[in-house]
């Protein structure tokens, strides 16, 4: 398997594909037509070259992954609001986007930043902080916080798949996955093809985020403060170096078949078979469509295969 860069996620009815800094949304709209934007994205310290260092890059990468999504998914659900908020008219003011929605999808991005700290890094450290009574160890302690951390993310995982549009998201990031997971296995980018391939990839962010979670558990072991303040602002401080350690582990999965590496991606993988569901061939053909817009697949497999 040889690895394109392209890379995605799953919106409403649709998906996105990104290949360097072209992006390409498809949705299937009430009508079953597809419709498909084509846009750039430069994305957070484009023009710096922090962006390219190690351990930096993931901090970036995880902002603009979380920009881009917002903005790809508004634009996706722009197409399934009442009629009268969809007339041609509004429909092309919404795609060209104004000042108050970027200030509004801005707003959104640092709320669900806020809310996944809060939620995934200080709830878990004052749940341990209950067993501080009973247990002396601070290393049990440190690695109680990490359990409870990381039943809290899986329990949420678990909880949203029962969600209706979320088990049609999860078929769409299944078609994400098996188109990608198709051109890099040199095979023709069609439906039957994509159908076969496998709906695991060791990229995806599901994966990116159950690696935030384990990393965590480990360098909070080594962070110890009896300070209850200093070790909530670790919780909070260290989240950029833990985001950026987990996606050179990431970038390292995708770019290798060692055995250790494979390894280390199956937990990833295993939590995937919850966060991707196997998609119907309308689905993937959405997923082609995306994939069409922003990579020559044809040229590629030529050169590699």
């Amino acid at each position: 398997m040889k690895m394109s860069g392209i890379g995605g996620q799953a919106v409403l009815e649709g998906i996105m594909m990104k290949n360097g800094d072209r992006y390409a949304v498809a949705v299937r709209k009430p009508d079953k037509e597809i419709e498909v934007e084509v846009k750039e994205f430069h994305g957070v310290g484009s023009k710096t070259g922090f962006k390219g260092l190690p351990f930096v890059r993931g901090v970036f990468n995880f902002v603009d992954s979380l920009v881009l999504g917002m903005q790809t998914l508004m634009w996706s659900a722009s197409f399934f609001e009442d009629e009268e908020e969809t007339a041609p008219d509004a429909q092309t003011e919404k795609k060209d986007g104004s000042a108050s929605e970027n200030l509004m999808m801005g707003g959104t991005v640092a709320v669900s930043i806020v809310l996944a700290v809060a939620i995934f890094m200080v709830l878990p450290m004052f749940a341990a902080r209950f067993f501080e009574r009973f247990i002396a160890s601070k290393l049990v302690i440190s690695l109680l916080e990490g359990i409870i951390r990381l039943a809290v993310f899986l329990l949420y995982v678990w909880a949203i798949s029962f969600m209706e549009d979320i088990r049609r998201t999860f078929m769409y990031h299944g078609a994400e996955h098996k188109c990608i997971n198709c051109v890099e296995h040199g095979l023709p980018l069609t439906v039957e093809n994509v159908r076969m391939s496998s709906r695991e990839h060791k990229r995806c962010g599901t994966s990116f985020l159950l690696f935030v979670m384990l990393v965590s558990i480990l360098v909070f072991i080594f962070l110890q403060f009896d300070n209850v303040l200093l070790r909530l602002l670790s919780r909070i401080v260290f989240v950029p170096a833990i985001a950026g350690i987990s996606y050179e582990v990431l970038r390292l999965a995708g770019r290798s078949d060692n055995a250790v590496i494979n390894l280390i991606s199956k937990p990833g993988l295993l939590l995937q078979k919850l966060t991707t569901r196997e998609p119907e061939d309308d689905m993937i053909e959405v997923a082609i469509t995306a994939v069409e817009k922003v990579f020559d697949w044809e040229t590629w497999e030529k050169e590699n295969f």
